[in-house]
């Protein structure tokens, strides 16, 4: 197993869920026990437990992402208008590499960022290398045209695993797609609970 997988596994153990919904997860395989010596002993969580929970499983859901850009990200959806935890889902679900993951140019948000990273992704016909991008709407997203034999994009767009939701419209012959519109929480295809409202109660503490 590589670092980079064995790293997202012990996440899945560390919060006693399969993020992904990867059937490769240990979690999947009824290894269910956090890693580390003392893995098994498990204590029950506090508010603040609970809070902190939901905050590395939204964090982590999305390649794990820095504690600097997540906390920019909180702070965005504090100063919009409307719903906290709402918004803070949308500018999660408008950042370049989850719309790359979500439609399926790659097969982990940890993958998307690192296709992003490399400069495989283009916006409206221009090379953007920077996977915490905010995609507006109605944005064409592409893979690069030199870059659409790369066998990761074509395992990914094949892949059953998942399906594009109906907030973006791909075509995966010409490895392109739209961003409609941004998504309700009820609208991402999350395998696991999310609350994003326990993680804005963590921050406004």
């Amino acid at each position: 197993m590589t670092k980079r997988a064995e790293s997202k596994f012990k996440i899945n153990r560390r919060l006693g869920v399969n993020l992904w919904g990867r059937g490769k997860s240990p979690l999947a395989r009824g290894k269910e026990n956090p890693p580390g010596q003392h893995g098994a002993r498990r204590k029950k969580a506090s508010d603040f437990g609970t809070q902190l929970m939901a905050k590395q499983k939204l964090k982590g859901y999305y390649g794990n992402i820095s504690e600097k850009q997540f906390r920019k990200l909180y702070d965005e959806a504090v100063r919009r208008r409307g719903d906290t935890s709402e918004n803070l889902i949308e500018l999660l679900e408008r950042r370049l590499d989850a719309v790359v993951y979500r439609m399926k140019f790659a097969t982990s948000p940890f993958q998307a960022r690192q296709v992003v990273n490399h400069g495989h992704i283009q916006v409206n016909g221009k090379r953007v290398n920077i996977s915490s991008y905010q995609v507006k709407d109605g944005d064409i997203i592409s893979v690069k045209p030199k870059s659409k034999d790369l066998a990761i994009v074509l395992e990914s767009a094949q892949s059953p695993e998942r399906d594009v939701p109906e907030y973006l419209d791909v075509d995966h012959k010409d490895m392109k797609g739209k961003f409609i519109r941004a998504p309700k929480l009820a609208d991402v295809p999350y395998p696991v609970q999310m609350e994003p409202n326990l993680v804005i109660e963590f921050y406004s503490r």
